[in-house]
């Protein structure tokens, strides 16, 4: 899928830029000084930021702060990457992007040298200012920020040689790939239920995180299904900050930015208006829940008329129990807990009110979702076992009472429809 970027007549801004070498671009250890300054020049140019709303100052100022924090990134030396990679071989090429390629390799472990551990390395393009501007970005957010619901950037690579500029990033090695491969069809396995819950459960978590948990906000602004990595042991971390912004700050509502994302996930008020706040990714998460329910993509241009909008083709099947089973994924073989996906759906719903302020909080939905995943009762989950108490949890659910009228979320306003009776309840955090 997709991302796109959207420029309005008032917010194109077109800037010149000269060279910069390596060494003032960026230094996580001690010079802090050339690297503030190329933070200003980068979030400027970056964000094309209305000042009115947002001041340039006092983003510059938080990506200041930011990046004095204390890091233990490894700087890289591309000779050494390139060895890793045996000379960058498409043979271990696990990944291509619009800004680069990503590639397997291995490099000594450096409390024991006799050890060796995998990584993935992402070689930007030397093309353009965009993939440098995601460089950038992703080396000051992930520099700083750790959580078992992220990806490890270990370190990173800033060259600049006769071929031009290298710009990569180091990261732990996922080796089960990501959400969307075992969804799609590029993978033969699908994901059993009990690790699709777990998914759920792991990027509340993540997102959580970044919203809520530290004393900056971060915005993800790009959360999608090829964004979620799952290592050996099937844990979800979010993957690939390019995109990601700080949040408002000095008490202001939102931030303006120019308006990125993927096609399918991004909020309609952030595509309308270009302001972004946390609630956004509140309702990337909703399309990702429905993402998991029913193994389809948000927009799909291949399936037949009527199908092709995820949200739209789900609507008319939350009426009953009946019509909601069709949308489960049918590569589940019918090995799952339908309570725990009316349930999930139902949060998904809370996810994608249209109204922002109304939408719950990451914080919140992690409460919810965290009681599905208890009252599912689910066993320890690995690609190859199904869940055994899948079929008795759908036996046992279909007596309940399935309808509640509740306001339609993906209409908003008065509109009403019949939907699933579960309302999930909300613990609100100070």
């Amino acid at each position: 899928m997709k991302c796109f970027h959207l420029f309005s007549n008032e917010r194109r801004t077109v800037e010149p830029r000269t060279a910069t070498k390596s060494n003032s671009i960026i230094s996580c250890t001690s010079n802090s000084t050339s690297i503030n300054q190329d933070l200003k020049m980068f979030d400027t140019d970056l964000n094309s930021q209305n000042v009115s709303e947002f001041s340039v100052a006092s983003s510059a100022k938080s990506f200041a702060a930011l990046s004095q924090r204390q890091s233990n990134l490894r700087d890289f030396t591309f000779s050494d990457l390139k060895a890793a990679t045996k000379n960058f071989s498409r043979s271990l090429m696990i990944g291509e992007g619009g800004f680069g390629s990503v590639y397997r390799g291995a490099i000594r472990n450096s409390e024991d040298p006799h050890k060796r551990i995998d990584i993935a390395v992402k070689q930007l393009s030397r093309r353009g200012l965009q993939g440098h501007k995601e460089w950038v970005t992703e080396v000051n957010f992930l520099g700083v920020v750790e959580h078992p619901n992220l990806v490890k950037l270990l370190g990173y690579c800033a060259e600049d040689d006769e071929r031009g500029i290298q710009r990569l990033l180091v990261y732990e090695y996922m080796p089960n790939r990501s959400v969307q491969d075992h969804l799609s069809s590029k993978l033969n396995s699908s994901l059993p239920w009990a690790i699709r819950m777990k998914i759920a459960q792991d990027t509340a978590r993540g997102l959580a995180y970044l919203h809520e948990g530290m004393d900056f906000q971060i915005i993800f602004r790009d959360f999608k299904s090829s964004n979620i990595l799952l290592d050996e042991q099937w844990n979800a971390k979010l993957s690939d900050f390019g995109l990601a912004r700080l949040g408002p700050s000095d008490g202001l509502s939102h931030v303006s930015t120019v308006i990125v994302g993927t096609i399918g996930y991004a909020a309609p008020e952030y595509l309308q208006t270009g302001r972004l706040t946390a609630k956004i990714d509140v309702w990337s998460y909703g399309v990702f829940l429905y993402e998991l329910i029913t193994g389809r993509r948000p927009l799909d241009r291949n399936r037949p008329k009527g199908q092709e909008k995820l949200l739209e083709w789900v609507r008319p099947h939350l009426s009953d129990l009946k019509k909601f089973e069709l949308i489960l994924d049918p590569r589940l073989g019918g090995n799952y807990s339908i309570k725990a996906a009316q349930k999930l759906a139902a949060v998904a719903n809370r996810c994608l009110v249209r109204k922002a302020v109304v939408r719950p909080k990451m914080s919140e939905v992690l409460e919810m979702v965290n009681r599905i995943v208890e009252a599912s009762d689910l066993e320890s989950p690995l690609l190859q076992e199904k869940s055994s108490t899948s079929n008795s949890d759908s036996e046992g659910s279909k007596g309940e009472p399935l309808r509640k009228r509740i306001m339609n979320p993906f209409i908003g306003g008065n509109d009403y429809l019949i939907c699933l009776a579960w309302r999930p309840k909300v613990v609100r955090t100070c």
